[in-house]
């Protein structure tokens, strides 16, 4: 089996990290909302992650209504972190497509770096 690639998403302040096997998912700076609700409780909406993979797309409907989702996985352990927003049925949740959802019981959060020219290192901050 050969090597997987992971990426860094860039110093930051905080980092979040898979809780099963620490891998580095995303920083503070992508986080949109703390106000959200998974399977295993809170749940956090994101800009943008590394290090995952996706399920192929599947209807839900959920407590706001019908979309169309991805399970998110960790690319290193395969554990189970959340899910990606492909398309929302409802106008008023349209601003969710192309976000992540990372339930809280499945990341760490812990202090990241700041170093200079690190800051938008491994993706491009969209």
């Amino acid at each position: 089996m050969g090597r997987i690639h992971l990426e860094h998403p860039g110093g930051s302040s905080k980092l979040f990290y898979c809780v099963n096997c620490d891998t580095v998912l995303t920083n503070r700076r992508q986080l949109v909302s703390m106000s959200f609700t998974g399977a295993t409780g809170r749940a956090y909406l994101f800009h943008h992650a590394v290090n995952i993979r996706m399920s192929e797309v599947q209807d839900r409907v959920m407590l706001t209504g019908r979309h169309f989702v991805r399970d998110v996985f960790c690319k290193k352990c395969s554990a189970k972190l959340g899910w990606f927003y492909e398309f929302a049925t409802e106008e008023d949740q349209r601003y969710k497509e192309s976000q992540i959802i990372l339930e809280r019981a499945l990341i760490s959060e812990r202090e990241g770096t700041d170093s200079p020219g690190e800051e938008n290192h491994g993706f491009d901050g969209h």
